[in-house]
């Protein structure tokens, strides 16, 4: 689907209603709800649930249990690593677990006008009854974008460095962006990709043009 974001009005469109597994760009509506109900500079602990309930070998930035980062950083990591851990790190901090974030989820969904989603996790890593459609992940791109422009500072960089609190004291790591399209194709500025074996290859792509 091709959906002009200022308007809403669809471009062009095929299939955009039939459900499909959307891997991390589910991370999409993580990303929504934070920004509605938290403060970039508010800090958070990493849970052990958080930081080992994800599939070993799925996205990740190596964060460990009982480490902090701001709410900001956070959201670097889920924008330009798909951090998994970042996803249910970010779901904790809204709604004190991570179960109860995803039924939000589906539930703000709902009020975007999406008509066949239901999330259970914050990540998108693959579960039968999670699923969206091409349409209702253009309602979700839509409200970020227009309500939440400086998302685009994130998903736009193609690398930066974080600098967040250890038990050792502090520590530095670089992100590098999963979306190639903010370097190949003129005015992309993200949005999001993701991927899993059964979901194959997805992506949210936000370009700009005539500004």
């Amino acid at each position: 689907i091709l959906m002009d974001a200022t308007t809403g009005k669809i471009l062009y469109e095929k299939n955009s209603r039939t459900k499909q597994y959307p891997a991390s760009i589910t991370k999409l509506m993580t990303i929504l709800l934070a920004l509605e109900h938290g403060s970039l500079e508010d800090e958070i602990t990493f849970s052990h649930d958080a930081v080992f309930s994800i599939e070993p070998g799925s996205a990740h930035i190596a964060i460990q249990e009982g480490e902090i980062l701001t709410l900001e950083q956070v959201l670097y990591g889920i924008m330009l690593r798909s951090a998994n851990e970042c996803a249910n790190a970010a779901a904790e901090y809204v709604d004190g677990s991570m179960e109860k974030f995803a039924e939000h989820m589906t539930a703000r969904a709902k009020e975007l006008g999406c008509e066949n989603t239901n999330f259970v996790n914050a990540n998108g890593l693959f579960d039968e009854n999670h699923y969206t459609t091409a349409y209702d992940v253009a309602l979700m791109s839509r409200e970020l974008v227009t309500h939440y422009p400086e998302i685009l500072n994130y998903s736009s960089i193609w690398m930066d460095t974080i600098t967040h609190k250890t038990r050792q004291g502090t520590s530095e790591f670089g992100l590098t962006n999963t979306n190639k399209l903010v370097r190949s194709y003129e005015g992309c500025v993200g949005l999001k990709t993701g991927s899993t074996s059964l979901a194959k290859y997805c992506v949210s792509a936000v370009a700009v043009r005539d500004q």
